[in-house]
């Protein structure tokens, strides 16, 4: 099976230093504002900035374990039949998407993927809930590679299908 590329790392990583200081930010504001509507926080109130600060460090430290270790279980196959993926740190999702239910297949780049030289894979299938999957932390040649074989694997499972 093949890994993503380890720059996602550093992709999953930011991502999760943004929530902490979201978390940092909402927790500061939330002590100030029940202060200033009269709400006695008792002991919480006397930790003032150090509370939420030490909410943002420890959410940014579980985000960065989260994603090294979201890094070592992702791994992905095109098999004779299908695409393989395995994910997930805390549940593990095993995924078949078969190239029959394959509807087409997209490349993507959001702005953190487009500073760290990575693109996205994502595969869209028949089905309501949930019916796409996405490959991340890809180079933007191999993502093209892969779309390009995606496409082609569907095209040839359409027609065996139909026999």
């Amino acid at each position: 099976m093949e890994s993503l590329h380890p720059r996602i790392r550093v992709v999953w990583g930011v991502g999760a230093v943004v929530a902490a200081a979201v978390l940092t930010v909402v927790a500061g504001v939330g002590i100030r504002g029940a202060d200033a509507v009269g709400i006695d926080l008792g002991r919480v109130a006397a930790l003032d900035v150090a509370l939420p600060l030490a909410l943002g460090v420890v959410a940014a430290v579980l985000g960065a374990a989260h994603a090294v270790a979201h890094y070592r279980i992702w791994r992905f196959d095109l098999q004779e039949d299908a695409l393989y993926l395995e994910r997930g740190v805390l549940t593990r999702v095993d995924t078949v998407v078969p190239f029959v239910r394959v509807q087409h297949v997209d490349t993507q780049r959001g702005p953190l993927e487009r500073a760290t030289g990575l693109a996205s894979v994502v595969v869209y299938t028949a089905g309501s809930r949930g019916a796409d999957v996405t490959i991340p932390g890809l180079t933007p040649e191999r993502a093209q590679a892969l779309q390009s074989d995606l496409r082609e694997l569907a095209r040839e499972s359409e027609q065996q299908d139909a026999v």
